[in-house]
């Protein structure tokens, strides 16, 4: 008997809600700019692919959403998500930041995993990671002409990276795959929020004439 559905991987399953994460952080964004509908989705879509699309390129592989419809699909859910709850997604200060963040240790796991199953180093999977969490906010930021999260002073990409150190330990620990996945996701979001909370951020250069 043939199988018409088969159950997606957990990692898939993240990938999924990240999309709808960050594009509702882009959606949300847009909207506080007063983009039109399409204006917000393709900012919603842009923040929602841009990383994956970028690590899929430089992992020599067909992007993501090119064999599969359902970010594009994610997309438009996390558009009418917005324009249902818009009244309380768009007022309300920390929505941004809230699904930012779940999207971008979502991402994360997602890059790094991706790279690592591919038989790359450890480092290289956690470049992948940190880029497909942070490249899609730095594609958002552009579009709605502020300056990018990553370039700012808040602990952003690091958040990323300090999450991928996480998920080679624990897979040198031999742990199960979505154990390291679950730590990696755990890790970049907790970073993420208490660098926000107790104001943590790197040092800055100061040029000197």
């Amino acid at each position: 008997m043939d199988v018409f559905f088969q159950m997606p991987s957990f990692v898939t399953i993240l990938d999924f809600v990240g999309t709808f994460a960050f594009a509702i952080s882009g959606i949300r964004l847009a909207s506080a700019k007063r983009f039109d509908w399409f204006g917000a989705y393709v900012v919603g879509l842009a923040t929602a692919i841009g990383g994956g699309t970028i690590r899929d390129l430089l992992l020599d592989v067909t992007p993501a959403w090119m064999t599969d419809p359902m970010y594009l699909i994610c997309t438009a859910f996390a558009m009418f998500f917005v324009i249902l709850f818009g009244k309380y997604v768009i007022r309300l200060n920390n929505t941004f930041f809230i699904f930012d963040t779940i999207g971008l240790a979502l991402f994360t796991i997602v890059g790094f995993s991706k790279a690592y199953t591919l038989g790359y180093p450890f480092w290289i999977a956690i470049i992948m990671g940190s880029i497909t969490g942070a490249a899609g906010g730095v594609l958002r930021d552009i579009f709605i002409n502020e300056i990018p999260l990553i370039f700012r002073k808040e602990i952003y990409a690091m958040a990323c990276v300090v999450g991928g150190l996480v998920y080679w330990v624990c897979a040198l620990a031999q742990m199960d795959d979505y154990i390291c996945q679950i730590a990696c996701g755990v890790v970049v979001f907790l970073t993420r929020i208490l660098a926000v909370k107790y104001k943590i951020c790197l040092p800055t250069l100061s040029g000197h004439a």
